[in-house]
């Protein structure tokens, strides 16, 4: 007997990840159906495609929508575009969390989101501490199966400009090759690459939740 399509709903779609992934999901047999919750319009229409526009911030409300059979998170923000860090922390850590929450509620037992390599709850580094303490709440909850990828710094070209951020690629890329044994982690990894293992881990059985970089490459290898 063939198996029911599976609906997929993912939080991020108009990101670098999330752009990836979200076109392997609408290409993967698998799923029937993929709900996007954004703040805006994806820009194009597809017939599996199903979108829900409002504000993330208050996630609860499209808790009647919010039904599948797993959830890709891929919700994050920088520095430059959002200094204020209570304001950075609601996006970072809030988001998340609460879409973890509604698949508790929702009896969504698949969370698969993205975190970031160094994250620590107890780092003192603002960033790596939000996305810490991020992975932290998400993994108290106990969902059935739960996956945070913690990517090394992204390649791939975003809309947007980020100076600081283009120039810790550039070196990167000049760094990767002497990368290796315990240091590859630490290679700078493409959002396709990551889109892979997320749709990948969310398919299969794997056993650990926190999947670092060089993890992460293995699993999009297969």
């Amino acid at each position: 007997m063939a198996k029911q399509p599976k609906t997929a709903i993912l939080l991020g779609a108009t990101g670098l990840t999330g752009g990836h992934l979200l076109r392997l999901l609408l290409e993967d047999g698998r799923y029937g159906q993929i709900r996007l919750f954004s703040r805006r319009a994806i820009g194009f229409e597809h017939p599996k495609l199903v979108e829900f526009i409002g504000d993330l911030k208050n996630l609860a409300s499209f808790k009647k929508d919010f039904a599948g059979n797993v959830v890709f998170c891929c919700i994050g923000t920088t520095k430059a575009k959002t200094p204020d860090k209570d304001a950075y922390r609601t996006i970072d850590l809030g988001i998340p969390v609460a879409a973890a929450e509604l698949c508790k509620q929702n009896g969504i037992d698949t969370f698969v989101v993205l975190s970031a390599l160094g994250a620590d709850s107890k780092s003192a580094i603002f960033y790596n501490r939000v996305k810490g303490e991020m992975q932290d709440a998400v993994q108290r909850l106990g969902l059935t199966k739960t996956h945070i990828m913690q990517p090394s710094l992204i390649g791939g070209d975003r809309t947007e400009k980020r100076t600081g951020e283009w120039l810790g690629k550039l070196v990167m890329k000049g760094l990767d090759r002497l990368l290796v044994g315990p240091l590859k982690k630490y290679r700078t990894i493409h959002p396709q690459t990551i889109a892979k293992a997320m749709v990948w881990v969310a398919n299969h059985q794997v056993e650990k939740q926190i999947i670092k970089s060089d993890e992460i490459f293995e699993i999009a290898a297969r």
